[in-house]
């Protein structure tokens, strides 16, 4: 409310005497055509003296205050904060004047900004004014004990983007009983962004016109022996510009549980622009928690920050399984190695019921080799990671579904133990991993992040024992020498082992 009270405020001031008609762009400008992103709907300028202020109004981060506003040869010209873009943390915007009003033009992130203006009245604003939420005070969320083990199933995103229907989830559902993908132990089945429709006078969201009725799909991917999951936002707009929960969490939450829903994942996308702080982050994403935990469904709750604020501290505490360490994965050995192999967390976050997650899996994507794919999967699996495939599971060939289907390689992922494993021997771009597992094998992952192949061999100290008394090749599965474990690794390649000793 406070917030509300501010912007209104700001527009009450257009009319105040000496603050108005300082400057030709001062008072209310509206915007009916500007494009979905950022969603720009309305600009407020009042100006004392030299002193210009204002904001732009969006329907994904509400009011966008200006910054440094001036005056350069009658083209107003302001800085704004810009998102996501480190090496352009503001943006410069111009406002000109045309013969039926004013020109805006600016980037943010990636949506660019050139639309025309009409004059408004301060009733106008009124109208136009973003309603800002407050949020709970903190405190903690009991956490539903949901996730023993990483959670294993598919995702929209990464295959088909926006661009997804009713028709599509149930082919993947289909598709995961058919491969045997559900018998190797993968379950959800997430829509990720672009199921959402409009709210009605209730504020319900509804699904748009791809997705006539999410109880019918939940009840369908139920009858497969499987689980549904979804995607929303704790900001306005989702990544794809979609409704958001902002203002309606309690709400939809409800709404989710009613549908069916088993899994969500919760991005803070357009939430970013008011959710900026460690504090702020925190409370948006227990509010949702608590939200999720009054329904009464357990629905496993996942935190996409993308790992700000050291998330792994406190994801458990927000009624979180599982939370995002990285920003997101693309399918090329550069990123997938970057964040799998640097930047998926702190490994005493991992555990049963809450897990760094590095992103979605993009094995059977096609853009990297075989070779590639069995480190992106080896990797997953010694990381105790989520498994979530991202590819189109009717097209699945034959070695990445060999790839996703491992049992033994599956198993170290699923662990009872839920340690995240961790380098325990760097040579250059050779690398060594170790991970325990509940019955007190170890897993060992050989990893080659050069460009040639490489001689590398598996020690009994990278394990943690004395000697190694019995090897197990997991991806050629059969036994190997304990005195023999010394193996040619591809570039960009990877072995991985389970073995015992004393």
């Amino acid at each position: 409310m406070r917030h509300l009270l501010t912007a209104l405020a700001f527009t009450t001031s257009l009319t105040s005497g000496a603050a108005f008609a300082q400057t030709r762009f001062d008072g209310v400008w509206l915007f009916d055509h500007a494009g979905p992103n950022p969603g720009v709907t309305m600009l407020q300028v009042a100006s004392d003296g030299d002193r210009i202020t204002g904001a732009v109004t969006t329907k994904w981060y509400g009011p966008v205050t200006m910054r440094n506003a001036r005056l350069d040869k009658g083209v107003l010209t302001f800085d704004v904060r810009n998102l996501n873009d480190r090496e352009h943390p503001t943006r410069s915007w111009t406002v000109k004047q045309t013969p039926k009003g004013v020109q805006l033009v600016g980037q943010m992130w990636f949506s660019k900004i050139d639309a025309a203006g009409r004059r408004g009245t301060v009733k106008d604003a009124e109208v136009r004014a973003f309603r800002f939420q407050t949020l709970p005070d903190w405190a903690v969320v009991e956490q539903a004990s949901l996730a023993p083990r990483p959670p294993m199933g598919w995702s929209s995103w990464n295959k088909f983007a926006e661009k997804i229907d009713d028709k599509t989830i149930r082919a993947m559902a289909d598709a995961m009983v058919s491969t045997g993908l559900r018998d190797a132990g993968y379950a959800y089945v997430n829509i990720d962004d672009g199921w959402q429709g409009t709210r009605g006078a209730d504020g319900r969201i509804r699904p748009n016109a791809n997705f006539p009725d999410m109880k019918k799909l939940a009840d369908y991917v139920h009858s497969k022996g499987l689980k549904l999951g979804i995607y929303s936002s704790q900001g306005p707009r989702t990544c794809a510009g979609f409704e958001g929960s902002y203002g309606h969490v309690r709400q939809d939450a409800q709404t989710f549980a009613n549908w069916g829903i088993d899994y969500l994942k919760y991005d803070l996308c357009s939430g970013e622009y008011f959710y900026a702080d460690a504090d702020t982050v925190k409370r948006s994403y227990a509010e949702m928690g608590a939200a999720l935990k009054a329904t009464g469904r357990p629905i496993v709750y996942s935190l996409c920050e993308y790992g700000r604020f050291d998330v792994g501290a406190w994801g458990q505490q927000v009624g979180g399984h599982l939370w995002r360490t990285t920003g997101d994965i693309t399918d090329d050995y550069a990123t997938m190695a970057r964040i799998g192999f640097d930047k998926n967390g702190k490994p005493e976050h991992t555990g049963p019921n809450g897990f760094n997650d590095p992103d979605m899996l993009e094995v059977g994507n096609g853009g990297m080799s075989l070779d590639e794919y069995t480190t992106h999967m080896t990797l997953w699996a010694i990381s105790a990671a989520p498994l979530l495939m991202g590819h189109d599971l009717r097209q699945t060939p034959p070695e990445m579904l060999a790839l996703l289907e491992n049992r033994e390689v599956i198993a170290v992922d699923q662990d009872e133990r839920g340690v995240q494993g961790k380098a325990v021997r760097k040579d250059g771009t050779l690398e060594i991993w170790a991970k325990p597992l509940g019955d007190g094998s170890v897993a060992l992952a050989l990893f080659n992040r050069g460009d040639a192949a490489a001689r590398m061999d598996a020690r009994a100290a990278d394990a943690g024992f004395e000697s190694i008394t019995a090897a197990r090749d997991l991806w050629r599965g059969k036994p190997v020498a304990a005195d023999a474990l010394t193996f040619d690794v591809p570039a960009h390649g990877a072995v991985m082992l389970r073995v015992e000793g004393k």
